[in-house]
């Protein structure tokens, strides 16, 4: 936890207010959750369970429930208190003088509203009170989507608002931005126009909603939900009253006021409770025989079965988005008219809500999921050709789009970094915060140290190199291996220690399935055999290295992914972490020495039975079923990450906390010794063989199932001839992993679970 914030209060204990609540428990926080009556808090509370809002379950052990009639004296303990209630100001201000009477001095109040201005929400309140108050809106869920608005006012603390600045950043993961004190700050006020737009546009063109989700949503690198698909996900009913609000309070020249925020297919829509996933139907609802599904036809608001996407803008532009926005038909009219307003509304929003333009590009990444923000892609269409656009269409061009045009573009590189246009025409540099290491960055100041094609390193400072995956979904080839293996080499002559990591969003998702299936093809048994002892001896040889090697896996980091993990001396994981030895799926098993390494470790966890066989048990279980993490602190609970291990919660700061971790290893470092692993032998394989039946008489394994759960015992278990007493070495082990790889690859029904799994991204239960 940060220093500053130990014990937290959040007041509402609806979806946000709980959702924020398992949040800061997740960063180790102390919360008092309060709701108007218990039962309520504590629903919020299961809610989150349920939703899986909590990293690792027992963390909602650090939450107590109350009421705000009875309880609301808890908040006194409190160093940050939030409010999460309606969206309604006479309720925000009278629980805001209720809280003034209990919160000790010094201590920070902030609101999660959406809409409401600080300014308004200040209105009658005491100095004392202004002084420590803060708008922090987060987004919807919490704990997934990483933006952070932050919003302070001219009374605000500086302290203050740098204590939940800092807090949010490294304590809870978060990209915040700094947002100022205008209607619906950055995010909802560019998205909810988006939205608002994309929705009112597709029901006056008729559209097809398979067709306008296509649209707009993977060509603009926008998630592929689209826009109904979204707007069914936040629910139909919400946005209504949200644009309301904004419209409110804007002035009637915003082109906001000029759509409807409630049309009339969307009050009837809501009048029969088809507000999306919550209630079960929204604008896609699952049909009858609960396989298929159907959709609501914008003309007629009824439903009808849902059909593949038909466009012919999208069959005829291919993925080109200029081509499709100046496509003459359905797709490409609507795309043009809704992404051309939009863009043009986040320009002219420019210094109105955010003094820098990658402030909303920031804010609509990390808060809506685009992959570009409106300025990024307004460069990537080219700001001159959108000037045109909206001067054919009558309206009219911002002038900060004008400044583009004539400076050429928003963003630019000079002398190896990154700046923006600001819209007095000056350029400012574009800063990361203190602690943080971005590949991409490093990559605008120089070239990699050595460029190895399926691999790159970088000089990341103080002696430490980091090694960028840079294949596909970044799984293992043999050319992989081989940039593995020379830049083993090239960090000896150079540095002091390497940490094994990217920007990209997952770590690696094992070894190349297809390469697999062609070196059976054509080599057979005995090319796949020299495929399996290469990857062991590039993990030995990490293991082994005279520096200390660090992995910094973030997203997917399975099969092979996680075997290079183990080999590595630490891990620094992104809180985020999906992890595990997933072979069974694809009818294999760990063939990298996954399954000595976890051996290994589970005979080091603390709690742990004494002996062979809880070990043995312990990894079979995990390695059996294909146990992936749902975050890194499930991870450590499994193994996957040793105690010592370390957690980053903000992505961002990955990379660097590696590196610190890397240089903490360095003073006096000398490689492991190599160990000899006790294996339980044939007594040891008699109980788990008899567990393996049970689930195969349940009808929980399959016959294949069963054996690639024999193979995996033959492993953990060291085969007929192990005896407890009489250690193996790590080759011994290996040597078993590749039996028993090899074994499984030659069965019809492992070929047909991995071309299953190429051909459907699906594991085949055959």
């Amino acid at each position: 936890m940060m220093a500053g914030i130990t014990n937290a209060a959040v007041i509402g204990a609806g979806v946000m207010g709980a959702g924020i609540a398992a949040h800061l428990a997740n960063a180790g926080i102390n919360v008092v959750l309060l709701d108007i009556e218990r039962k309520y808090a504590d629903a919020g509370v299961a809610r989150q369970l349920k939703a899986n809002g909590f990293m690792d379950p027992a963390f909602a052990d650090r939450i107590k429930t109350g009421s705000t009639s009875d309880d609301l004296a808890l908040a006194a303990d409190a160093d940050w208190i939030i409010e999460a209630v309606a969206e309604r100001l006479d309720v925000k201000q009278a629980l805001y003088f209720a809280l003034d009477g209990v919160r000790r001095p010094g201590s920070i109040v902030s609101s999660n509203t959406s809409t409401i201005r600080l300014a308004t929400l200040l209105e009658g309140m005491s100095e004392r009170f202004a002084q420590d108050f803060l708008i922090t809106h987060f987004f919807n869920p919490p704990r997934i989507m990483p933006l952070f608005e932050l919003v302070a006012g001219p009374k605000t603390r500086p302290d203050a608002a740098q204590t939940i600045h800092d807090f949010a950043d490294r304590g809870l993961g978060k990209t915040v931005v700094v947002c100022k004190d205008t209607p619906g700050f950055i995010g909802n006020r560019v998205g909810n126009y988006w939205m608002l737009v994309a929705q009112n546009e597709a029901i006056q063109l008729g559209l097809a909603i398979e067709e306008a989700d296509a649209v707009i949503s993977k060509p603009f690198g926008i998630p592929g939900t689209g826009i109904f698909g979204l707007l069914d996900l936040v629910g139909i009913d919400l946005l209504p009253t949200a644009l309301r609000s904004l419209q409110n309070a804007l002035p009637q020249t915003d082109a906001l006021q000029a759509y409807d925020a409630e049309p009339a297919l969307i009050a009837r829509m809501t009048a029969e409770n088809r507000t999306g996933r919550k209630s079960g139907a929204g604008f896609v609802r699952l049909a009858a025989d609960r396989k298929s599904r159907e959709v609501t036809d914008l003309v007629t608001g009824d439903y009808r079965p849902m059909k593949s996407v038909q466009s012919e803008s999208l069959d005829a532009t291919k993925g080109d988005v200029q081509a499709l926005m100046e496509h003459a038909g359905s797709g490409g009219r609507y795309a043009s008219v809704v992404m051309e307003k939009t863009l043009a509304y986040a320009v002219s929003l420019v210094p109105e809500i955010a003094d820098t333009p990658d402030a909303v590009d920031a804010a609509m990444c990390t808060g809506y999921g685009w992959k570009q923000g409106p300025f990024a892609l307004i460069d990537s269409l080219g700001a001159g050709w959108l000037a045109d656009r909206l001067t054919a269409r009558g309206l009219q061009v911002p002038n900060y789009l004008n400044l583009a045009v004539q400076k050429g573009g928003f963003y630019s590189v000079i002398e190896g970094k990154r700046c923006c246009l600001l819209p007095d025409g000056s350029l400012c540099p574009i800063s990361r915060a203190e602690g943080i290491i971005s590949l991409a960055d490093h990559s605008l100041a120089a070239g990699p140290v050595a460029d190895y094609g399926a691999a790159a390193l970088w000089d990341v400072g103080d002696g430490v190199a980091c090694l960028e995956f840079r294949t596909k979904l970044n799984t293992f080839s043999l050319e992989l291996l081989d940039a593995i293996d020379s830049a083993l080499v090239d960090v000896g002559k150079g540095f002091q220690a390497l940490v094994i990591g990217s920007d990209r969003p997952y770590f690696s998702a094992g070894a190349n399935l297809q390469l697999i299936v062609d070196t059976m093809a054509q080599g057979g048994a005995k090319a796949l055999g020299a495929f399996v002892e290469r990857g062991q001896q590039t993990f030995k040889a990490i293991k082994y290295a005279p520096f200390p090697v660090v992995g910094a896996p973030a997203g997917l980091a399975v099969g092979g992914g996680c075997e290079i993990l183990l080999h590595c001396d630490a891990i620094q994981a992104h809180a985020e972490l999906s992890i595990g030895l997933v072979e069974a799926k694809v009818g294999l098993l760990p063939g990298w020495g996954g399954c000595k390494e976890m051996l290994r470790r589970l005979y080091s966890l603390k709690g742990t039975v004494r002996g062979p066989m809880a070990p043995a048990m312990s990894a079979f279980n995990l390695i059996a079923r294909g146990t992936v993490s749902k975050s890194a602190f499930e991870a450590r609970s499994s193994g996957f990450l040793a105690p010592s291990d370390g957690i980053t919660m903000n992505r961002d700061r990955l990379i660097a906390d590696a590196k610190r971790k890397a240089l903490e290893l360095v003073h006096g470092y000398t490689a492991p010794e190599q160990p000899e692993i006790a294996l339980v032998g044939p007594s040891g394989s008699a109980a788990m063989r008899g567990t393996l039946e049970g689930e195969v008489i349940a009808g929980r394994a399959t016959a294949h199932n069963q054996r690639i759960g024999e193979a995996l015992i033959e492993v953990l278990t060291g085969g007929p001839d192990a005896d407890p007493l009489k250690p193996l070495s790590e080759d011994d082990i290996m040597a078993l992993e590749k039996k028993a790889f090899l074994t499984l690859a030659e069965m019809p029904e492992t070929i047909a679970r991995v071309k299953h799994i190429l051909a459907t991204g699906k594991p085949l239960q055959n």
